[in-house]
């Protein structure tokens, strides 16, 4: 994959896809992480003399709602590098392209959120080459939507004289793909969440490589089911039952370390003011549904972290934004925040997770792509990480 040392930038135009997919209340942004983590791209082309035209999607416009516009980045952007950033009025056309190559050295133009234009997301060749003319050169920094072959993620990147990976998607690939050339042992992979489906790509994946394979959330309970186990109204779809039961069979076959609940956290509804009750066991009674991992699972759990060489953790253990069944969630993350071993986490709820414990910094690396980070770990092509290949 090229990265930004196989690239010339001094006085060039410089289109870099960034992930400003960013959360708002109101107009104002409520977390700045993914503006953040775009800074070392950024910063370093400016550097050396490029001229930026940044491109981000926001939300999933239908037309061109104004709530979702990227002027709050924009904004946001300039205060952080501590120089105006121009939103453009579009995406593309003679206007923006005027702007694009109006720009000096070090200068940023933000464009408009890419998705106002219905082209993006078909991977729109037409939309690409207007993405290519404002810029000599292409960069992607946007890890969270590098699983996506769109037009600003894929299209463009095959149009351009030269096109690479910002640090920020260097990083995440380099360190996911590592996970599986040369992990430091033992390899522990914790993963919860809701659906099986989601995720068992992943769960072959480790079974092939990893030490142990820990499992939480609503997950845990198609493994149980098809055990034999009684899970009362916890969650657990039909479709979750068959590829839970294909695992089991695999970790069977495998000399990976194959961990399920042993004890539970339950709640009469989903709800922080449910009743609650903790059962030694893991048949959950009618009318009970199992809302977290108990306390004897979540201290096993934590020891097998702190035991590892490396870790890999994406998924909550419990409905942890509840505070009633928070706390399985709350102790593998402090035991991944405090292990000595290289500590990766995957996005989504995991980083939601860390951020609200306030341990986002205290981990090697945090993924800031969910779906992107999963897809990676499973072995799938990125489209947008292959089209720099």
């Amino acid at each position: 994959m090229k990265t930004l040392d196989d690239v010339d930038v001094a006085d060039k135009r410089v289109l870099v896809r960034v992930d400003f997919n960013v959360p708002l209340e109101r107009g104002r942004i409520t977390d700045d992480t993914r503006i953040r983590a775009a800074l070392p791209t950024i910063e370093e082309l400016r550097g050396r003399g490029a001229k930026l035209v940044l491109a981000s999607h926001l939300g999933r416009p239908k037309d061109r709602e104004p709530e979702l516009s990227l002027r709050p980045a924009a904004e946001r952007l300039g205060e952080l590098i501590h120089a105006p950033v121009e939103l453009a009025p579009g995406v593309v056309g003679d206007d923006v392209r005027a702007e694009a190559e109006a720009l000096e050295p070090g200068d940023v133009l933000m464009l408009e959120n890419v998705r106002y234009e219905p082209g993006e997301t078909k991977d729109d060749p037409e939309l690409a080459r207007g993405l290519a003319a404002l810029a000599d050169v292409y960069v992607n920094d946007a890890f969270g939507a590098a699983h996506r072959a769109h037009a600003s993620t894929e299209g463009v990147a095959h149009l351009v004289d030269q096109a690479a990976a910002g640090r920020l998607l260097q990083r995440e690939v380099d360190t996911l793909e590592g996970l599986f050339r040369s992990p430091r042992r033992p390899l522990v992979a914790v993963l919860g969440g809701a659906k099986v489906t989601d995720k068992i790509g992943v769960i072959d994946r480790f079974l092939e490589v990893a030490d142990a394979l820990l499992i939480g959330g609503a997950m845990a309970f198609p493994f149980l089911s098809v055990r034999g186990h009684a899970i009362g109204a916890s969650k657990c779809s039909e479709d979750d039952l068959d590829p839970a039961r294909r695992a089991l069979a695999a970790a069977e076959r495998s000399s990976c370390r194959f961990e399920l609940p042993t004890d539970l956290v339950l709640g009469d509804r989903f709800d922080a003011a449910a009743d609650v009750r903790q059962l030694e066991g893991v048949d959950v009674p009618g009318g009970w549904m199992g809302l977290d991992i108990g306390p004897r699972t979540a201290e096993r759990y934590a020891q097998d972290v702190a035991a590892a060489g490396t870790v890999f953790w994406n998924g909550p253990m419990g409905a942890f934004e509840l505070e009633p069944f928070a706390a399985g969630t709350r102790v593998v993350a402090q035991a991944v925040a405090g292990s000595p071993a290289e500590t990766v986490v995957g996005g989504g709820d995991s980083a939601a997770a860390l951020q609200s414990f306030g341990l986002a910094d205290k981990v090697t690396h945090l993924s800031t792509g969910g779906g992107a980070s999963l897809e990676l770990v499973e072995g799938k092509e990125l489209p947008g990480v292959e089209a720099l290949r």
